[in-house]
């Protein structure tokens, strides 16, 4: 008789990552939907710096991403790992460590990013006291997960356990090399890198913190859960290896797209663009390995709630990978960029793609987990159909918005004008749009509540199995073998060697277009009349990134005619070497402010703080009347100063020293402008507001605007 060992699977953990998910998930679309509100309502904004716009869209993504789909990731990791590889979690203590590690790193964002405590980096907000912890939790995960890898009793790893080790190695890479900063306090760091580097590297960080947060798990989690709900084998063993080859390699490419018709070099622009359409090969190949493992079970699809959250989920991971190449075409690109376009596209993978999945494996592994039945099909057919509408009311609008708005942007009278030359005119016509979008986040957070409900009630109905008995052969009855079999079974049964070739396939692409452009500094060519920000306008540029503006203004003007009318002389790489985080943009719900330098008046942008709609009747930004009552504080100037001279910023040795006396003087010159135009507010030039009138009129004037036509 075979030799057979007795041990267990530990699913305390699973079911503490399984409730964080719920809790979490509830929290960020929550969120969202207030976001989305005060787009409708702008009331909703309450007048209090915490809660406005700027300051809760980064804790809405950051909960939908890491602390939703996070806790959703290593929920299912912690349950499938240990089932495939016939193996306990390597250590408990780091299991536990691990879970509360991340929860108090959920926590610290919650509370930090609605203070205004945020580095301005789309998806890597949190500041660099919390980026380390992220490292060390993350590092803590990878030993647990490796650690279990190197003990188990299956010889060969499954294709979901490729996409878990190529996800936490890429992840590091990704971590590290977006969050090299110098720090100046506590709670204020500067990036390493300025400028058009900045937002290269970002982008290379941001599309692939989609691509390997949101996406190669979430296929390890297909690849192991779909088949499991069906009951049926994976479709294709060779397309999975092909897959996730390709997948992996050519990924991390693809980050420039998101720059396309910037002040980026052509060449990266262009590698961007050619592997992002290459993308929807291996995309498209895990899709219909997905699907196709159905075959044979539609009836059953059509009965079971689980496999038609899984098969929406897969529907809309194909949908997301489809458009995302095409939006990478220039000419496609050109529509959506800065759009709402872009936010429906987003959404489609996080509430189709990674919000259906979840939902599917918590509705198929809780019972498993209590021993019990599901507590009502019913419940989980009614989440399912109204998530599905709340999914189409939220994204098809978004759609309808982007075209709206580009198709605006770019109009012109039959006399060579602009036909919508003020930017509001735009904005208030897909209002509407936004109102029905509100209405497919209330549908979907309606589903949600269901499920919650559902859950709870299977939950309460079962007895939890914390550590559920398990056997299997030991690791020394490993056959070997000595006949032909798959090339690809060596690697399969060598993780570490599997981690290498996952670390060489994704680092290619990032050293190819990241080295020449940080290494090389003929890539950003000089502008001599482009000076570095003085200590006014740099405490009013960080007061800007604090109040989240960026997430509604752009700080580029592309090489279209549309806008280099409605908004001055395009955008040279030159211009932005000595920004800090670079603050180009993905969303114009505000006009684009890269020329705004100069163009209006200090009172204007005083009363425009105050109450925009005195100065843009029918705005829907909120007011800021804390930027016109709070003292500006100073007290980190001279550390900033220090800071940025170390990086390369040439301001004069020892003008730390001095920074805040030029600070002083320059805001005695705002205010003394703006009482000339009628405001003499108390102690007006100790205010924050005056910091952000001296960055704002200091945009876009480092160059000299191109003389116009016949003069």
């Amino acid at each position: 008789m075979a030799q057979v060992e007795k041990f267990s699977y530990d699913n305390a953990i699973v079911r503490k990552f399984a409730y964080a998910s719920i809790i979490f998930g509830m929290v960020g679309i929550l969120v969202g939907l207030i976001a989305a509100l005060q787009l409708v309502f702008p009331a909703l904004n309450l007048g209090i710096p915490e809660t406005t716009f700027g300051r809760i869209r980064p804790l809405h993504t950051n909960a939908a991403i890491f602390a939703f789909v996070g806790n959703g990731i290593f929920m299912g990791v912690y349950y499938s790992l240990q089932r495939l590889l016939k193996a306990r979690m390597f250590s408990k203590a780091l299991s536990e460590f691990h879970f509360w590690g991340w929860q108090a790193i959920i926590l610290a964002a919650a509370i930090t990013l609605p203070l205004g405590i945020t580095s301005a980096k789309e998806y890597a907000e949190l500041e660099w006291p919390i980026d380390l912890a992220i490292a060390l939790v993350w590092v803590a995960f990878g030993i647990n997960m490796f650690g279990t890898i190197l003990k188990r009793r299956e010889q060969h790893l499954y294709v979901a356990i490729w996409f878990y080790i190529a996800t936490w190695v890429t992840v590091t890479v990704l971590h590290i090399g977006n969050n090299l900063e110098l720090p100046v306090s506590l709670w204020k760091s500067y990036p390493v890198f300025a400028g058009v580097q900045d937002a290269l590297i970002q982008w290379w960080y941001g599309h692939n913190a989609v691509a390997f947060f949101l996406t190669t798990p979430y296929l390890g989690l297909m690849y192991y859960f779909l088949p499991k709900a069906a009951n049926r084998p994976v479709y294709s063993y060779k397309l999975s290896i092909i897959h996730f080859w390709a997948l992996i390699f050519i990924y991390i490419w693809a980050g420039p797209h998101h720059l396309l018709y910037t002040s980026l070099p052509d060449w990266a622009q262009s590698l961007g663009t050619v592997f992002s359409v290459m993308l929807i090969a291996p995309s498209w190949g895990g899709m219909l390995n997905g699907l196709l493992t159905l075959r044979g079970a539609w009836d059953r699809v059509r009965q079971d709630p689980v496999l038609k959250f899984m098969v929406v989920a897969v529907t809309a991971y194909g949908m997301a990978t489809f458009e995302g190449p095409m939006l990478s075409i220039k000419s496609v690109n050109a529509i959506s960029h800065y759009t709402d376009w872009t936010i429906g596209h987003v959404h489609i993978g996080t509430l189709g793609w990674n919000g259906f999945l979840t939902f599917g494996i918590l509705y198929w592994m809780l019972p498993r987990l209590f021993n019990t039945k599901l507590y009502s099909q019913k419940l989980a057919n009614a989440h399912f159909w109204i998530g599905t509408l709340g999914i189409l009311f939220y994204a098809i609008p978004l759609y309808w918005a982007g075209w709206t708005q580009s198709l605006m942007w770019k109009q012109f009278t039959p006399d060579g004008f602009l036909q919508y030359g003020n930017f509001l005119e735009t904005v208030t016509q897909i209002i509407p749009m936004y109102g029905l979008r509100a209405l497919g986040g209330t549908l979907y957070v309606a589903g949600y509540f269901v499920m919650l409900y559902n859950l709870v009630k299977t939950v309460q109905s079962g007895a939890f199995i914390g550590d559920e008995a398990a056997e299997a052969p030991p690791a020394s009855t490993w056959a070997v073998h000595a006949g032909k079999e798959h090339w690809h079974r060596w690697i399969e049964r060598r993780p570490v060697q599997m981690l290498i070739a996952s670390t060489i396939a994704i680092l290619i692409g990032g050293i190819v277009e990241i080295f020449p452009m940080a290494m090389i500094d003929d890539q950003v060519p000089r502008i001599e009349s482009v000076t570095p920000y003085t200590p006014l306008e740099l405490e009013g540029r960080d007061i800007y990134i604090r109040e989240g503006c960026l997430g509604c203004h752009s700080q580029m003007v592309r090489p279209f005619r549309s806008e280099t009318e409605r908004y001055g002389e395009y955008s040279k790489s030159g211009e932005f070497i000595y920004d800090r985080p670079f603050l180009w943009g993905s969303k114009r719900t505000g006009p684009d402010l890269h020329r705004v330098g100069g163009k209006y008046p200090d009172s204007w942008h005083y009363n425009h703080m105050m109450d925009p709609e005195t100065t843009s009747p029918g705005s829907i930004m909120p007011p800021y009347p804390w930027l016109l009552r709070d003292e500006l504080s100073t007290k980190n100037t001279a550390a900033k100063i220090r800071t940025l001279q170390k990086l390369g910023t040439p301001y004069p040795d020892g003008y730390d020293q001095i920074a805040v006396d030029d600070l002083q003087k320059q805001a005695k010159m705002v205010a003394e402008s703006l009482r000339k135009d009628g405001i003499d507010a108390e102690k007006l030039e100790e205010k924050e507001i005056i910091a952000l009138i001296a960055y704002l009129q200091k945009l876009g004037t480092g160059i000299k605007p191109a003389p116009q036509a016949g003069n």
